[in-house]
């Protein structure tokens, strides 16, 4: 039983153009609905119509009784007032109010509010409630929750409005682009989050490993029309493919069949009541279906590129820091013709002020950027374009370039191009202002490309982009015969992409991987495997001293102080094993004296023995809690 159904739903723009008409499709209890789709489709106005937001034009959307629906946004809306903690409990429950006054008394390290607070959170459901709280907040980076709203970045919101979503207790979560603004690790988590979630769960997104391993049910919105297919991702590209050979036989049948109906209808008398009336209504119909969607011709992007000169960029010794917080330290690197690099890390460990040194918007504290003569940069960015309300698509373009060299040599002008990224003439008189985030990004990215640059710099290329646009964008990049440095959180285009990665690691550190990122991923697996192996043989050859076993069913609750330990130690593993890390690339680098390498040598020894003891009393403290 659908716990949402859409009936013969249709939106329309000035009452002439249907976005979409008819649409007849339902949701049923469980199903990972996957919407997909080509920029500018409709994905996102049907969304608003199922979360309620806007009715539909004709049509009807019907809701099961009671069903509740959570709806994230692409730009959430808050009380600019509220804390974060507020934002996230917006509902009045006993186990929330506890969850909170106990978490204000740990900050404060209060005593007396802190055993009423534990008085409180025997309240049912309050301790399997904080841990819930934590771990989402905790994975958002949403740490400081008595932070006001209003002093929030559009990303923290996005990342808020996720934590609000995914603690209320909708049946039916509705989630438009929800790994933009998430780092890799984030976006992995949520992956599991969702695939094993009890909810029904429509989403849009253009991350292809997450729809294949989320979904299980593909909804397709193409040309007006919805098309249904019960499987992941991968099943709907296969089925979608035999789809449109049917489709495109059936237009060139009809078509056929359409030359000899027209042959027969010319030769007729032009008094209709003469003409033999089903086969004029039979004309009237194999000429609607001869009019049918063509198949869909793949677009081919070939722009021209700058000559490039021996030197590309050569980046010596910089350093870069906002106050405490060290961006880059002491990096070096001399890029070489045809380099083909991901930049990957958690937010806010600074890829995008990276980027900003190489293009010279932002200069290093020490060292030096040293671009090429011959180097002609194209950035990509994550600011949306930004144009005037009445500039139009095309004078926009020509601001540009009236006519640009593709890579074959030809000249092509700013029309004929703007066609080529499914901009047709019959569009290209539009504002900019009308068109929706993700054309906006496709007519951002036609702009970079333009200039013929022949290194080329992009920030989250892959946000707002739809999937035919991210293959066509692939194709592209992987023939492109400069530099190519991305930052990306979108798994796939990275795998496809990328030769090797920088990867930052925090407190200025940058590790330069052979590999694109599941090969790093994999990496990262197999160094836990070793450090447990080797924490689990340390724990046999330590003697341990004799514990008093109490009997099952006695297990008791960290003491006040145990639970500051617990929490303390996974800061102080975390710190150490960081400067683990420093002290073997240091050693690596085989920069230092003689009595560096006898100090780094020492505390190295030092550090692993301590790492265990650490990470031991951890896992006791943690069975307990």
């Amino acid at each position: 039983m659908n716990i949402i159904s859409a009936d013969n739903i249709g939106k329309t723009f000035d009452g002439e153009r249907w976005l979409f008409r008819n649409l007849t499709f339902g949701l049923s209890q469980g199903e990972k609905v996957a919407l997909v789709g080509v920029n500018g489709s409709g994905k996102t106005t049907l969304m608003n119509m199922l979360a309620g937001l806007i009715p539909p034009d004709e049509g009807t959307v019907s809701v099961r009784k009671d069903i509740r629906i959570g709806y994230l946004t692409q730009n959430p809306v808050f009380d600019e007032r509220a804390t974060v903690w507020q934002a996230v409990f917006q509902s009045e429950h006993p186990a929330l109010a506890a969850v909170q006054a106990y978490e204000r008394a740990m900050r404060k390290g209060d005593e007396e509010a802190l055993q009423k607070a534990l008085e409180d959170m025997e309240t049912p459901g309050a301790w399997e409630l904080e841990y819930k709280v934590k771990e989402i907040l905790g994975k958002l980076g949403l740490h400081d929750t008595e932070q006001p709203v209003a002093q929030l970045s559009g990303g923290q919101r996005k990342r808020l409005a996720l934590a609000q979503l995914l603690m209320s207790d909708a049946e039916l979560m509705i989630l438009d682009e929800p790994t933009n603004h998430l780092d890799l690790d984030t976006i992995e988590w949520l992956e599991g989050v969702l695939a094993t979630a009890n909810q029904t769960i429509l989403l849009v997104t253009h991350d292809r490993y997450f729809l294949d391993r989320v979904a299980n049910v593909v909804l397709e919105l193409d040309g007006g029309r919805v098309y249904r297919y019960a499987g992941n991702y991968g099943y709907f590209l296969e089925k979608k493919q035999e789809r449109m050979q049917v489709e495109a036989t059936a237009v060139d049948k009809a078509r056929n069949l359409m030359r000899t109906e027209l042959e027969w209808m010319r030769r007729q008398p032009k008094a209709r009541t003469t003409k033999a009336k089903f086969r004029v209504d039979a004309f009237e119909d194999l000429k609607e279906r001869a009019a049918g969607k063509a198949p869909e011709k793949k677009l081919e992007i070939n722009a021209g590129m700058a000559r490039q000169g021996k030197k590309i960029i050569q980046v010596e010794h910089i350093y870069k820091a906002f106050g405490d917080k060290i961006i880059l330290k002491d990096f070096s690197y001399a890029f070489r013709r045809s380099d083909k690099i991901g930049v990957v890390g958690e937010n806010g460990v600074g890829k995008t002020t990276f980027l900003k040194l190489l293009t010279g918007e932002m200069p290093p504290d020490r060292g030096t950027v040293d671009r090429g003569q011959n180097t002609v940069i194209g950035y990509y960015t994550q600011q949306e374009l930004i144009a005037p309300p009445d500039l139009r698509i095309i004078d926009s373009v020509k601001a540009v370039a009236e006519v640009i060299t593709t890579g074959t040599g030809e000249t092509i002008t700013a029309s004929q191009l703007l066609n080529l990224f499914r901009f047709p003439p019959s569009v290209q008189y539009t504002p900019v202002s009308r068109l929706s985030g993700g054309e906006k990004r496709r007519l951002q990215l036609l702009h970079v490309l333009m200039k013929n640059p022949n290194f080329l710099i992009l920030d989250e290329p892959t946000n707002d982009l739809d999937i035919l646009t991210l293959n066509i964008l692939e194709d592209f990049l992987a023939n492109f015969g400069g530099c190519l440095l991305i930052v990306s959180h979108d798994r796939y285009f990275l795998d496809r992409l990328v030769e090797h990665l920088f990867v930052f690691e925090g407190n200025g550190t940058v590790r330069d991987f052979p590999g694109n990122y599941t090969d790093y991923r994999n990496h990262l697996a197999e160094e836990q495997a070793a450090r447990a192996a080797l924490r689990e043989k340390n724990a046999k050859a330590t003697p341990t001293a004799a514990t008093t076993v109490k009997p099952a069913g006695e297990k008791r609750r960290l003491s006040f102080k145990e639970k500051q330990e617990y929490e303390r130690l996974e800061g102080e593993i975390a710190a150490l094993e960081q400067e683990k890390t420093d002290i073997e690339n240091l050693l690596s680098a085989g920069n230092g004296t003689a009595e560096d390498f006898a100090r780094w040598g020492k505390r190295l020894q030092e550090l692993t023995p301590l790492i265990d003891e650490k990470t031991l009393r951890w896992l006791e403290l943690s069975e307990m809690a």
